[in-house]
C-alpha cells in the first residue's frame, strides 16, 4: 500500500546579500557591464533567465539580482549541489532538482505560493547550457497555476547586460500566443555561445505540470 508524503517545506533564502552586490557591481564594472532593471514590485512571481549557453551566465546572474535586490528561490541541476558550491548555492534560495527522476516541482512549487504570502522562485527555462529544442514549460505552468507574473531576467553578451527586462508576461494559459512574446523579447538577445542558443517555443510534453520534466519527450 502507497502511503502519500508530506508536502516539502517550503525553501528559505538569507534574503539580498549586500556583498554578493558589492563584488557583482565589481566585476560588472572591471569587465564593462551594466545591471539594468527595477527590483520587481511583486509579492509573487516567477523569474526567469535566459539565454543560458555558459557557466559564466551564472555568475552574471547573480550578480544582476543581488544588485536589483531580488529575494528568490531557484531550482538549479541537482549535480552542482557539491562540496562548497552546493553550500553556497543552498544558501542562496537553490533547490537541486534531478531530472533523472519523477519529480513534480511544478506542483512542489505552486503549493509553496499557495502556503506563502510573499515568495518568489527562478527558472532557467533552457534547463541546460547545451543547444536545445525549446524551452522546458514548467515555469509558465507554474506561474499560470499559482496565478503569478513572471518576471523577465536577461543576459546580453553583446550588449554586456544582465538584469531585468521592463515588460512582465502575465500568462494567459495560451501558451503558443505567450511565447509570442518571449520570442520577440528574447529573441535579439545574444548568449556567450550563440551557436547554442536554440529555437523559443514551448517543448510539447503532455501535461507538463510537470511530472515528466525528467523524462524524454514522446512523439
Amino acid at each position: 500500500m502507497e502511503h502519500s508524503e508530506a508536502p516539502p517545506a517550503a525553501p528559505k533564502t538569507r534574503g539580498p546579500s549586500p556583498f554578493i552586490a558589492f563584488i557583482g557591481r565589481v566585476i560588472y564594472r572591471v569587465l564593462g557591464w551594466k545591471c539594468v532593471g527595477q527590483t520587481p514590485a511583486f509579492r509573487k512571481y516567477v523569474v526567469i533567465a535566459a539565454p543560458h549557453t555558459s557557466n559564466w551566465d551564472g555568475f552574471f546572474l547573480i550578480g544582476a539580482a543581488s544588485m536589483l535586490e531580488l529575494n528568490f528561490s531557484f531550482f538549479g541541476k541537482h549535480s552542482l549541489f557539491r562540496g562548497p558550491l552546493g553550500w553556497f548555492l543552498r544558501s542562496r534560495g537553490g533547490i537541486p532538482l534531478d531530472r533523472s527522476r519523477n519529480q513534480s516541482f511544478v506542483s512542489q512549487a505552486v503549493s509553496w505560493f499557495n502556503r506563502l504570502d510573499t515568495f518568489a522562485i527562478g527558472v532557467a527555462p533552457e534547463g541546460t547550457r547545451k543547444l536545445t529544442t525549446g524551452w522546458r514549460t514548467g515555469f509558465y505552468y507554474i506561474a499560470l497555476q499559482a496565478k503569478v507574473p513572471i518576471v523577465l531576467g536577461y543576459i546580453d553578451y553583446a550588449k554586456k547586460e544582465g538584469g531585468i527586462l521592463p515588460e512582465v508576461l502575465i500568462p494567459t494559459g495560451d501558451i503558443d500566443k505567450d511565447f509570442e512574446i518571449l520570442r520577440r523579447l528574447y529573441g535579439p538577445l545574444v548568449a556567450r555561445y550563440p551557436a547554442w542558443k536554440g529555437p523559443i517555443v514551448p517543448l510539447r510534453r503532455d501535461e507538463d505540470d510537470s511530472r515528466a520534466q525528467g523524462r524524454e519527450e514522446e512523439g
